[in-house]
């Protein structure tokens, strides 16, 4: 059997050695033989470099160089049509993910017979803050999608060729991947991990925004029929004190008074009626994106190599036990370190 494993660069130049040793670990103890593709997501490093450089001598690598940051979802995606094993995974490419799972999920795969096994972080090593955003971001999106999804899912799951195959049929371009990945049904299951933060999310706020909004109208109606009913709601009760001032003014005389809440009243149905309106504005400017059927992300080339020469992985001399793996070709008169 043979497994890919795909993952993005994006500032992880440092990392991308390191990560395809542990792939091939990885192979090993599922006994499958590997190739590792890397997706160039428009990284300003020199981890295009890098993984070329690894692609020239290890025909287990494949790099497919987008042509511009189209986003991870996007890129995922890309390398996800290029894998041809009979498992699929994908995973983030800054080693906060270890491909060593893999084996485990290999081994919780075929004890059930799942399709998809996916990791599980249970305890969040991020801040307070992001810990309070992430719970805030499923809560919401499980109130307003139509789908419930598993809560702390990170990115690292193993999937089988005939799950991947179902998915690949999926069309839409403007992509969620982690709900399209758990909305796709077949049988899935997550595990239990622990996921070391070494760097900074690379979402900002702005992003995480534009993926909460992207996750919720893909997946559901469910804002629109909200609108229906606020609506709704809204009118019977302006319709009820407009026949109350009525009965005030014929029964007792009443005038009617109150500049200020009537303005006041104006701008409150003003704001709501404009926060209808976005909402709507965002599910048409989703179907325009739709209708116009334009390519998920291009991609400029790809590399992979014909031959594989003698490769190993090993520190170079002096340096210490905690930094990065370099690829090291042998040869029958010198070694040399490709970086």
């Amino acid at each position: 059997m043979k497994l890919s494993i795909v993952t993005t660069i994006y500032r992880t130049a440092r990392c991308i050695v390191e990560f395809h040793r542990r792939c091939v670990d990885a192979g090993e103890r599922m006994q499958m033989e590997v190739e590792t593709i890397f997706v160039n997501d428009g990284s300003p490093d020199d981890g295009l470099k890098v993984a070329t450089a690894l692609a020239k001598h290890d025909l287990r690598v494949i790099v497919v160089d987008l042509t511009r940051n189209f986003g991870q979802h996007l890129a995922l995606w890309a390398g996800i049509e290029q894998a041809s094993g009979d498992l699929v995974a994908i995973m983030d490419g800054d080693l906060e993910e270890d491909p060593l799972w893999l084996a485990d999920f290999y081994s919780t795969m075929t004890e059930g017979e799942w399709d998809v096994v996916y990791g599980v972080e249970e305890t969040p090593r991020r801040g307070l803050f992001y810990r309070a955003g992430r719970r805030l971001f499923y809560t919401l999106l499980n109130g307003l999608s139509a789908v419930s999804f598993p809560e702390n899912v990170v990115t690292a799951r193993l999937m089988s060729r005939r799950y991947v195959n179902a998915i690949l049929e999926f069309q839409e371009r403007e992509l969620y991947l982690g709900g399209l990945l758990y909305a796709a049904g077949f049988a899935q299951t997550g595990v239990p991990i622990s996921k070391l933060a070494r760097t900074p999310t690379k979402y900002a706020p702005l992003k995480l925004i534009r993926l909460f909004i992207n996750s919720v109208t893909s997946f559901s109606t469910r804002p629109l029929m909200i609108i229906f009913i606020l609506g709704l709601a809204l009118s019977a009760f302006a319709g009820l004190y407009f026949m109350f001032l009525i009965y005030r003014k014929l029964v007792f005389g009443i005038s009617i008074e109150g500049y200020a809440s009537v303005m006041g009243a104006i701008m409150l149905s003003s704001g709501i009626t404009l926060f209808f309106n976005g909402i709507m504005a965002i599910y048409i400017a989703t179907i325009f994106l739709e209708v116009k059927r334009r390519p998920r992300a291009l991609i400029r080339n790809i590399i992979r190599e014909s031959r594989s020469l003698n490769f190993v992985y090993k520190r170079q001399p002096g340096a210490p036990s905690g930094s990065p793996i370099a690829a090291v070709e042998r040869g029958d008169k010198s070694t040399r370190i490709v970086s």
